[in-house]
C-alpha cells in the first residue's frame, strides 16, 4: 500500500484508500485497494454492529408495538427510556457466539434493559467473554465448539416464551441487517470517486464464519451492483465450513470435521466447523469465489496493515486482506478472471477488503497480536 491513503468518515463509518500492492513488500499489482473499516463500528467494533444490534432494535420495536407504546410516528430514542427498560426487563434474548455477534446482542440487549444470554463456544476470546460480563450479560461458556453453543441457546429459548433466539444459522433479520451496509457503500464509493460498472469491477473479500455477515453483506452488494460485483469468502483454512458446504452441496449437513479438520483457529469469529444451510442454500450462487488462510498468514497481515496504513484488526479480520494477491497470482484466480472476461479490467477495478472487527480489542491483546505478526 502506498502512503497516499484517504480518509473520510460516513455514519460512524472509516474510509481507507490506497493504490494496491498488497501486504508482500516489493509487489504491485493494478487497481485501487479499499479496507472497509468495520471494525471501527460504534457500539461493538465490528460487522455484528450491523445485524445484531438490528435484530435487538426489532425485537424492541416489535415488543413496544404489541402493548400501543411505540408509533412509527414516534422518536425511537425513547426505547431508551427508564420506562421502556422497565418493560424491556420482563423479556429475554439468548444467542450462541464465537464472540463479535455476542459482544453487539449482548452490549445494546442489557442497554435497553433485557435480560441477555450469550452461549459462547470455546475459542471466543477472553476479553469478550469478560466485556460482556461487565455489562451485566449472563454468559454461558462451553468447552465445545460454536455448533453446540448455538443449539443450547436455541434449546432454552425453547423453554420461555418470553426469551427470544437470534439464530446466527437461519436469521433473515440479521441477513437485512447486514444488507443495508451495501447501499451505504455505494455513497461511500461515490464519495471517493470509485466507479463500479462494466469496465469498473469490485472485487470484495468477506471473512466468513457461520456465513450470515458475508452472506447478508452479499445480498446488499448484489442488489445495489448486480454482476459488476464479485464477493468472495475468507476463512480459515482449519475451519473452512462454508467453502466445504457449497462445494459438496450439503451445506449445514456437512462438518469440517468430517474432513479430519481441527477447527482450532485464533481467529476466533470465524472458528465454525458447520456452516449456515440457510445461507448456502439462499445465496451460494451470488458467492464468486472461497479461500482459505492459515493463521500465520493472518498475523503477518495483521501486522503488515498496521504497520502500513494504521488500521488494527484482529486475527479473524485480517482474512480479507489475503484476498486480492490470491486472485491475481493464483491459477483458480486467473481462470476467474479469464472465465468472466475481467482480465483487461483490472486497471480500473477496486477491490475492497472488509474490515470486520478489532475496534474494541484491548490495547494489550492488540499489542500481542501485533508482536505475534512480527
Amino acid at each position: 500500500m502506498s502512503n497516499g491513503s484517504r480518509t473520510c468518515r460516513c455514519s460512524k463509518t472509516s474510509w481507507q484508500a490506497s493504490r494496491f500492492s498488497g501486504a508482500i513488500p516489493n509487489t504491485r499489482e493494478p487497481g485501487t485497494l479499499l479496507t472497509k473499516c468495520d471494525n471501527l463500528l460504534a457500539v461493538s467494533g465490528s460487522i455484528k454492529a450491523r445485524g445484531g444490534i438490528y435484530e435487538v432494535l426489532k425485537v424492541a420495536e416489535t415488543l413496544a408495538f404489541d402493548q400501543g407504546l411505540l408509533t412509527l410516528k414516534d422518536d425511537y430514542a425513547c426505547l431508551a427510556g427508564e420506562d421502556f427498560k422497565r418493560y424491556f426487563s420482563q423479556y429475554s434474548i439468548a444467542v450462541g457466539s464465537t464472540g463479535n455477534l455476542g459482544l453487539s446482542i449482548g452490549i445494546m440487549g442489557a442497554q435497553l434493559g433485557f435480560k441477555v444470554h450469550v452461549h459462547m463456544s470455546a475459542d471466543a476470546a477472553l476479553w469478550k467473554k469478560q466485556r460482556l460480563k461487565t455489562c451485566g450479560v449472563n454468559v454461558i461458556e462451553y468447552e465445545s465448539d460454536y455448533s453446540n453453543a448455538v443449539a443450547a441457546g436455541r434449546r432454552q429459548a425453547a423453554t420461555d416464551s418470553r426469551m427470544h433466539f437470534i439464530d446466527d444459522e437461519n436469521s433473515k433479520d440479521l441477513l437485512l441487517g447486514y444488507a443495508v451496509a451495501a447501499g451505504r457503500l455505494e455513497k461511500q464509493l461515490t464519495e471517493q470517486n470509485i466507479r463500479v460498472g462494466k469496465d469498473h469491477p469490485l472485487f470484495v473479500y468477506l471473512p466468513c464464519g457461520v456465513g450470515g455477515g458475508p452472506g447478508g453483506i452479499t445480498l446488499g452488494l448484489k442488489l445495489v451492483f448486480g454482476d459488476f460485483v464479485h464477493c468472495f469468502f475468507a476463512e480459515p483454512t482449519p475451519s473452512p465450513c462454508m467453502l466445504l458446504g457449497l462445494m459438496t452441496g450439503l451445506h449445514d449437513k456437512i462438518s469440517v470435521r468430517d474432513f479430519g479438520l481441527s477447527n482450532r483457529t485464533d481467529a476466533d469469529g470465524l472458528a465454525v466447523g458447520r456452516p449456515s444451510g440457510f445461507v448456502g442454500k439462499t445465496l451460494g450462487a451470488l458467492i464468486s469465489g472461497v479461500y482459505t488462510v492459515p493463521d500465520a498468514d493472518l498475523y503477518r497481515l495483521l501486522q503488515a496493515l498496521a504497520d502500513q496504513e494504521s488500521i488494527f484488526l484482529e486475527p479473524s479480520a485480517a482474512a480479507g486482506l489475503a484476498g486480492p494477491m490470491g486472485l491475481l497470482n493464483s491459477s483458480q484466480g486467473l481462470s476467474y478472471l479469464n472465465q468472466h472476461g475481467l482480465a483487461p479490467k483490472l486497471e480500473n477495478a477496486a477491490h475492497l477488503v472488509w474490515g470486520t472487527g478489532g475496534g474494541m480489542v484491548p490495547e494489550t491483546v492488540m499489542q500481542e497480536y501485533y508482536r505475534h505478526g512480527r
